[in-house]
């Protein structure tokens, strides 16, 4: 027998599978966060899905592609303009808001989170999603955290009054090894996988949003063994909400319009918008350990919440910006089959349908 139909008014609300999917992990994270053995575990299987995401782009994304994305310099540096300059400056306007809004611990963590690199498989995945230039936004979010090793520590040195050393290789080599190593071995393997990959696109794009969930598992089993919440009021908390959704938004909206002002077509607006908007927690976690100590978890938690904010928000507009494209020429569309296969395994983490 069929259930009968939902009304009209529920079948219409706005409610995103990954988005329920992400409030589970938190919420999973809140009553059984990961300890001990369990916390290895999660961070090494997080690692380990990284590692297997960047292989499957590399493998899906033919080197003419990734050679084109990375001679795109122009959008490159709007990206790490965006990340190292425009961000930092909202943050130090931010300092109006200390202390009658936000107390000055919770403000060095806002201030700590603008200055931290580029998401890079969320930006990606996101990117893929919403049909826009997959080759740039691997390209600009690898770049903005090879970079973010070194001006990070540099700017939170300058800005916080802090010691911005203390940055070991291992940070580097762990950059390394977790996507480029992965994506290169990808490329080399393409010839021989490429076909396979094909054919199970829809199964490999659980990949995707797979590894965002296990990253956000971990980092907020860490603030809940670290006791992070009891550290602030929820009056302060909900004020710290507030100016991390303005802070969104006027990142959001200055890479979209500031893009197109800039004359970069639909396809790279859409990669630097998700590039150029969104900070790493996967980066920043281990840097503020190292920049903060003792006081590593309060400071990381503005970046926490930022990034949750930043992934619901994303996941909504990437699905907004697929349904608004323009379907492809056939001459362009097989001149980019490539890219047209990268966006198909990467529906799923917007929970969103191709047109």
């Amino acid at each position: 027998m069929r259930r009968p139909p939902l009304p009209r008014s529920l079948s219409r609300l706005p409610v995103d599978g990954y988005i329920l999917a992400l409030v589970g992990t938190v919420a999973l994270a809140a009553l059984l966060p990961a300890r001990g053995v369990a916390a290895t575990a999660a961070e090494g299987a997080s690692t380990g899905a990284v590692a297997l995401l960047f292989f499957l782009y590399g493998a899906r994304l033919s080197t003419r592609e990734a050679l084109d994305g990375l001679r795109h310099w122009r959008l490159h540096l709007t990206v790490l303009a965006c990340t190292f300059l425009v961000f930092p400056v909202l943050g130090l306007a931010a300092r109006v808001l200390v202390p009658q809004i936000l107390p000055p611990a919770l403000y060095t963590g806002l201030l700590f989170l603008c200055l931290v690199p580029s998401t890079v498989q969320s930006s990606i995945a996101f990117t893929s999603v919403a049909r826009g230039n997959v080759a740039a936004a691997i390209c600009a979010g690898s770049f903005s955290s090879l970079v973010g090793i070194v001006v990070t520590p540099l700017l939170a040195g300058l800005v916080l009054h802090g010691d911005g050393g203390g940055f070991s290789a291992g940070s580097l080599v762990s950059i390394v090894c977790q996507l480029l190593l992965p994506f290169l071995a990808g490329q080399l393997l393409r010839r021989w996988v490429g076909n396979w990959l094909t054919r199970h696109k829809k199964a490999l794009g659980y990949v995707d949003r797979g590894s965002i969930l296990l990253v956000v598992y971990a980092a907020f089993s860490a603030g809940m063994v670290q006791g992070i919440w009891h550290q602030v009021s929820a009056l302060r908390l909900l004020c710290l909400l507030g100016v991390e959704a303005v802070l969104l938004a006027v990142m959001l909206s200055a890479t979209w319009y500031g893009s197109r002002k800039l004359g970069f077509r639909r396809a790279d607006r859409i990669a630097i918008t998700f590039a150029g908007s969104k900070k790493s927690l996967a980066s920043g976690l281990p840097m503020a350990s190292v920049l903060f100590g003792a006081q590593a978890g309060l400071a990381a938690l503005p970046l926490m919440l930022f990034h949750q904010m930043q992934l619901m928000v994303c996941a909504v507009l990437a699905k907004r910006f697929a349904a608004a494209a323009p379907e492809p020429a056939a001459g362009v569309a097989a001149g980019s089959a490539g890219l047209g296969e990268a966006a198909g395994d990467a529906d799923a983490v917007a929970g969103g349908q191709r047109r």
